[in-house]
């Protein structure tokens, strides 16, 4: 059977005319032209003939050949209803993907998962567009249905992803995703290695996820953790203390204080400087407080 070359730009630009379709910059359409980072995707993903995979963005199909190489089904949803035709074009060799045409923000992700891709283990893999990075990774993680999600983004978000606490990429995102599982950056891609080049590189982000019960921080009020995170980065120039005061309230100033005392932090550090497991710990004095 011959596979056409997904990541050829001559064969890239005749199986595009012969569809009619033309980039879409709304919805941050770049194709790789490089054959080897769709390989690489896939193999860093840690697919077998066991697992269900499920894609978002399948584009013209490059990354998705791979998966249903290695991967026992494949569920790809696409938001563009131009490419489903050409999708059934590219990947008509294979009996083991399904795609669906969807907003991955507003699908029933474990549902599909389990209409689509039978029995677990399942993963998730996904070239995404720079423009929905942040909600669709989230998306992926809170459908608490994965074992992990390998993804391409913006080198810059990947970065901020992996970063430890008390360096400059290091925000509320990375606390989110450290929470959630272990990440970690596979692959590097430069920019030259899609159609049409997007102006940034792009880096594969591999994020082993926890399974449920199973997070090191061990019992955590969720809720609150999360809460004061984001009262911590509010202002990220201001004393951990100031940013507490704005983010609870009904907290005084010497309560403020106690807990940083409780949770052996200084006075005047900052949010940034905290690690997960501080922050489960000061978490747990706000909680005793409120």
């Amino acid at each position: 059977m011959v596979f056409l070359n997904l990541c050829d730009i001559g064969e890239i630009r005749a199986l595009l005319s012969r569809h009619g379709f033309h980039f879409s910059k709304s919805l941050g359409q770049n194709f790789l032209r490089d054959p080897r980072i769709p390989q690489a995707i896939a193999e860093n993903a840690g697919i077998d003939e066991q697992t269900g995979v499920l894609e978002v963005g399948p584009g013209i199909g490059a990354l998705t050949q791979q998966l249903c190489r290695r991967a026992r089904r494949v569920a790809a949803v696409e938001l563009d209803r131009r490419l489903p035709p050409v999708l059934a074009e590219t990947l008509a060799e294979f009996n083991n993907l399904t795609v669906t045409e969807g907003d991955i923000l507003k699908i029933d992700i474990p549902a599909l998962c389990r209409q689509e891709l039978g029995p677990e283990p399942w993963v998730a893999c996904a070239n995404l567009p720079y423009y929905i990075t942040t909600p669709a990774l989230s998306a992926l993680i809170e459908s608490r249905c994965f074992g992990s999600v390998t993804v391409m983004v913006q080198k810059e978000v990947a970065q901020r992803i992996c970063a430890g606490a008390g360096t400059a990429e290091y925000g509320a995102f990375s606390v989110y995703c450290q929470y959630h599982g272990a990440p970690r950056i596979v692959l590097s891609v430069p920019a030259g290695c899609f159609v049409p080049a997007p102006k940034v590189d792009s880096a594969v982000v591999r994020l082993d996820l926890y399974p449920p019960g199973q997070n090191p921080l061990g019992p955590v009020d969720e809720a609150l953790f999360f809460r004061v995170v984001k009262a911590a980065f509010g202002q990220r120039r201001k004393m951990l203390s100031n940013c507490l005061r704005q983010g609870f309230p009904q907290l005084e100033k010497e309560q403020i204080l106690d807990c940083l005392a409780a949770a052996d932090l200084p006075e005047k550090v900052r949010g940034e400087r905290l690690d997960l497991a501080q922050f489960a710990c000061l978490t747990e004095e706000v909680g005793k407080r409120i």
